[in-house]
Parts: structure tokens; C-alpha cells; sequence
């Protein structure tokens, strides 16, 4: 079976793209205006998700990472009041990705760090995971590493602090989470050795993994044993999800590229590879030729 390719967001073109608002432009108005704002905005980011669907449905996209700045200040209480009445609506649209065989993922953003030695930053990243959850749960996403919700470890040296707060997580984020290595704080064997201890799925990057260890290949047989060592956590190995980018100015840059220029051929046996470059589905089309026939480059 050859890999399936994920769409991280948006596209590069304008077919998928969602409108945002920031706290400054939303304090400017009254709450009922605010709320109004945030009616008018979500309404609309729910019609381009449903546009999403369809976009990844007709170029045979079969995973997609929705965007965690889908429903602005959905983690406050004027977020939730207004994002309830869409219940229905979001249900239906779940159900709708589902029916077309697109597998839905989250990414929170940097500002969740469980492994925080602050009890104010613990609590606030758990606050925009159990925002994420609930949007998984109003989208009928299973309460299953299906449904993922990606993190990184976070603060360094606190292995011990980030086990225990993953124990204590509500099921709705917990039985969802995994975890990603980086290129700083947790390399791929410690984020490995804490997925074990944790019971969640590691999402292995390969690229975050070359430029953590300075390695000068995705050859390296590090980057294969990786591969094969992540997918002994996931409680089902057919929905192992990797992630993939190249550096922009050389191998080992950090900063993501346009497209995708080398693959690992591991690669090639990964269920599920979100692509993340800066093109998108530019990048996706460039490696159908590669998921077909193997790595050309």
C-alpha cells in the first residue's frame, strides 16, 4: 500500500483558505457585535472546511491538518457560547470528511507546553487542548489516535513532569495526543522513550531527527529504525502519521522548503505522511510520481 499524503492547512493557491480576527479588532466592538463578529467568522470557516473536504476528495488527499486558529477564541467563554449553535452543522461536516475516506488531525500551537515547570502555562496549554478536543468531538472524530492531536514535548528535562500530566489529561485529549520530536529539546529517542512511559503514538520527523543528531543523509539508518520504532507505538501501526520537510537553504536548515526535494525511502512504507513544506499541494502533486514508483531523487 503506498503512503497516503496529508494537506497541512491551506493550500498555496487560494482554494482553501480561512478568514481569522485578531483580540484587538474583536475588543474594538460591543460584546454583542462581538459575538455577531464570531457568528459571521465561524459560519464561514465551516464552509471553507466542507470546501477543504471537497478539494482533498478530488486530488486524492487523504488526510488533512485543520488549522487551530479555525475558531479564534474558541478556548474563551464568548467562543464557546457562539460556537455551540454550530453543533449540528460541524457534526455533519465530520461525518461528511469521514464518508470520504479523509482522516482529520490537529497541530496545537506552540504555546502548549505541558511540560512547563509553570503551573499558569500547564493550565493554559490544557485549556487549548481541550479546545481542539472539543472540536474533534463536535466533528464526530473518534476519541482515538485517529483523530490526532500533535504536540512536541516541550520544556527539555522534564520527562518525568510530562508523563505524569499526559496521565492526568481528560479522555477526550488524552486518548488523542501524540507526540513529535524537535530538533532541540527532544530528539526522537527521548520522545520515543517518553511515548513508551505515556501510552500515546510518536509522530516521527524525520527532518526535526537530521537536524537534532546533524546526520547528512535521510539514508542514515537512524532515520529507518526510527521509522519502524515509532510505529510499535501506535496501537494500530496502519495509522502511523509521520511528518516530512526539507531545509530551505541546505540539508540540515530548520526552515522549511517550497517543495519536497528527498524523501527517505523509508518512507515509502509510512501509512500516512504529512507533508510540510511551504507550497502545500504543490508539494503533495510533486511526490505522487515518488509514492508510485519510489524515490527518484
Amino acid at each position: 500500500m503506498q503512503p497516503k499524503l496529508g494537506l497541512v492547512c491551506i493550500t498555496v493557491s487560494k482554494d482553501v483558505r480561512y478568514r481569522t480576527v485578531t483580540r484587538k479588532r474583536l475588543l474594538e466592538h460591543s460584546l454583542d457585535a462581538q459575538r455577531k463578529l464570531l457568528e459571521d467568522l465561524y459560519r464561514d470557516n465551516i464552509q471553507t472546511f466542507d470546501n477543504a473536504m471537497r478539494y482533498c476528495e478530488a486530488e486524492g488527499i487523504s488526510l488533512y491538518r485543520i488549522p487551530s486558529s479555525i475558531f479564534p477564541f474558541a478556548d474563551e467563554d464568548i467562543g464557546r457560547e457562539v460556537l455551540a449553535p454550530f453543533a449540528t452543522t460541524l457534526a455533519r461536516s465530520g461525518r461528511r470528511a469521514t464518508e470520504r475516506g479523509i482522516r482529520l488531525v490537529m497541530h496545537p500551537d506552540q504555546f502548549v507546553v505541558l511540560s512547563s515547570d509553570s503551573e499558569g502555562v500547564v493550565a493554559n496549554s490544557i485549556k487549548i487542548l481541550q479546545m481542539h478536543a472539543d472540536i474533534m468531538d463536535l466533528l464526530e472524530q473518534p476519541r482515538s489516535s485517529w483523530a490526532l492531536l500533535e504536540v512536541h514535548g516541550g520544556k527539555g528535562d522534564r520527562a518525568d513532569a510530562l508523563v505524569e500530566r499526559i496521565a492526568t489529561l481528560p479522555d477526550a485529549i488524552r486518548c488523542r495526543l501524540g507526540l513529535e520530536n524537535d530538533e532541540y529539546a527532544y530528539g526522537a529517542e527521548e520522545i520515543h522513550a517518553i511515548c513508551m512511559r505515556a501510552g500515546v503514538p510518536m509522530v516521527f520527523d524525520a527532518h526535526h531527527h537530521i537536524v537534532h543528531d546533524k546526520l547528512s543523509s535521510y539514508e542514515d539508518p537512524s532515520v529507518s529504525a526510527m521509522l519502524l520504532k515509532a510505529r510499535d507505538t501506535w496501537a494500530d501501526p496502519a495509522h502511523q502519521l509521520v511528518h516530512i520537510s526539507n531545509g530551505r537553504e541546505g540539508f540540515n536548515d530548520r526552515q522549511h522548503s517550497d517543495l519536497i526535494g528527498t524523501m527517505p525511502s523509508s518512507y515509502l512504507s509510512a501509512p500516512y505522511i504529512e507533508i510540510e513544506a511551504k507550497h502545500k499541494e504543490e508539494a503533495i502533486r510533486g511526490l505522487r510520481a515518488w509514492s508510485l514508483s519510489g524515490p527518484a531523487c
